[in-house]
């Protein structure tokens, strides 16, 4: 396996059934990365990851702060070309992705499937 594919292969889903507790904390976490960025999943997932009976939320919180990381790297090369004019579109793109992959990472977690980006370097395991 090569180093690229062990940051960037999501992890399997966890198994069972999540409780409905834990879809609306997995939805909150998703949602609120719009305003609050990466506060929320970060506090979400220390909170709950020595808890074996939440592996869902501790999921979620992992995904929405691996993705929340991964933006905040875009948005950085974004405002470093933004002396060359197209880091501004970079940005709105980086900011437009984050708003639609949230909510539909929260739309999906509501319904307890395990949401996986599309695009994120999974730095947190």
């Amino acid at each position: 396996m090569s180093d690229m594919n062990e940051y960037t292969s999501p992890p399997p889903a966890p198994s069972g059934a999540p409780s409905d507790d834990q879809k609306t904390l997995a939805l909150i976490t998703h949602l609120s990365c719009i305003l609050l960025w990466f506060i929320v999943p970060l506090i979400i997932w220390l909170t709950n990851k020595d808890q074996p009976e939440k592996a869902f939320v501790t999921d979620q919180a992992k995904e929405a702060l691996n993705f929340q990381i991964t933006l905040t790297i875009v948005y950085v090369i974004g405002i470093v070309l933004t002396i060359i004019l197209i880091g501004g579109l970079i940005n709105l793109a980086a900011w437009v992705a984050n708003l639609v992959l949230c909510i539909m990472a929260g739309l999906a977690a509501q319904k307890g499937e395990a949401y996986r980006y599309p695009f994120a370097l999974r730095l947190i395991k």
